[in-house]
């Protein structure tokens, strides 16, 4: 095994070790804040205050990565990440633990993942070659999908024993990643000069991505997308009230999409997409927005599970060919704000995706409001062929000048 084998397989490693952390994290979070409420208003509420620092500090934070060592920014958030859920098993295990205090340690968390989730995209690109990056991302996605199907079943097995064995768990597995990252060899990059952050530098990721029109594209289709079909807030209430399962239900609802999310990605790193990558991804966007329609009108957890794996399936297929475009399209030397720009849109349609479900859910009631999410997500596709015929023609990964 040569040297850049080795970084990236402890990049893996790294990336398995943090992604079960944060899944299992998210399991007993979720539990334990409807268990203590009652109230969809308060998942939402949940992924409201998650989304709120990744919006207020991206700009920053991609200014950061790109100047400054990214492997200390990664290993520093998820050591952070690790005394959150470090006070929130205290607060458990003392019976201190109440909505507020869940919403105001969440917030902490997403201060620091803020500053984790897109550093750490950018990492990958100098462990490996431009030509071998789109395969080295769905081996990437594989690794984090396999977490997301393990994670949310351990974290609902271990919630059994407590919330705070949940929380010591998934502490000790970021700082398990914060040290892996610590010591992660890398290219060494030619860092530009640290100036102060201007206007101009802060907003240089969004004007780039504006000035691309695929890269535009492909991310906001995302966005809203998600941001419409996305019902993972809403998992706790259909565990408990409709499907009448309990945590180990839950555990496995949340794990259901990454099987059919690792399933793609395996594919994916042994078939890279080659041909009709914009036809492709609209497709499977309207699928996302079918399985979405189908798992809020299913009353069993069989035909629900299989929905939210093809949902999965249908979502990764999305990601990578976004991912991909992002990483290969982007200078090095602004890949940290761009990349930062991409996490604000991710953000938003997940965690912000998560409160407007739960607010939807609180209005019109859970089933309606999955469903009328999965109906605009295959609206948000019919407009975006409009809009942005450039993805929807696109070929190839590679733009053609590369």
């Amino acid at each position: 095994m040569n040297q850049h084998s080795r970084a990236f397989t402890y990049f893996l490693t790294a990336r398995a070790a943090a992604t079960l952390a944060y899944q299992m994290a998210s399991v007993a979070i979720g539990w334990q804040m409807y268990d203590l409420t009652g109230s969809p208003l308060a998942l939402g509420l949940v992924g409201l205050v998650q989304f709120i620092p990744s919006l207020l500090l991206a700009l920053y934070v991609g200014h950061a990565a790109d100047r400054y060592d990214r492997r200390a920014i990664v290993a520093i958030a998820q050591t952070l990440e690790a005394l959150a859920l470090l006070c929130l098993a205290i607060f458990s295990g003392l019976h201190l633990i109440d909505r507020n205090t869940i919403l105001l340690i969440v917030f902490l968390l997403g201060v620091a993942r803020a500053f984790e989730y897109t550093t750490f995209q950018t990492l990958l690109p100098a462990l490996v070659t431009q030509e071998t990056l789109p395969a080295a991302i769905a081996k990437n996605a594989s690794v984090r999908q396999a977490a997301v199907i393990i994670g949310p079943v351990l974290g609902g097995f271990l919630y059994l024993a407590g919330s705070g064995v949940v929380y010591l768990s998934a502490g000790g597995m970021f700082l398990l990643a914060a040290a892996i990252i610590a010591r992660l060899g890398m290219q060494r990059r030619a860092m530009t000069a640290r100036e102060p952050a201007t206007l101009k530098s802060l907003f240089a990721g969004i004007a780039y991505i504006r000035s691309q029109p695929v890269l535009l594209g492909a991310i906001s289709l995302d966005l809203f997308a998600v941001l419409l079909g996305g019902a993972t807030a809403l998992l706790p209430i259909f565990a408990r009230d409709i499907l009448a399962v309990g945590p180990w239900g839950l555990g496995i609802l949340r794990a259901a999409p990454a099987v059919g999310a690792l399933t793609a990605s395996l594919y994916l790193a042994q078939k890279p997409l080659q041909r009709n990558v914009g036809k492709i991804m609209f497709a499977a966007v309207a699928g996302f927005g079918l399985a979405t329609i189908i798992f809020a009108l299913s009353t069993s957890i069989v035909l629900s599970c299989l929905a939210l794996i093809v949902l999965g399936w249908t979502d990764m297929i999305s990601v990578v060919i976004r991912a991909s475009l992002i990483q290969l399209e982007s200078p090095d030397e602004m890949r940290g704000r761009v990349n930062a720009v991409n996490a604000t849109f991710i953000g938003t349609s997940n965690e912000f995706g998560e409160f407007e479900s739960g607010l939807t859910a609180a209005w019109f009631g859970v089933v309606p409001a999955a469903l009328l999410g999965g109906v605009g997500t295959l609206a948000v596709v019919v407009l975006w062929i409009y809009l942005f015929p450039q993805l929807l023609r696109r070929e190839r990964l590679h733009s053609p000048s590369q």
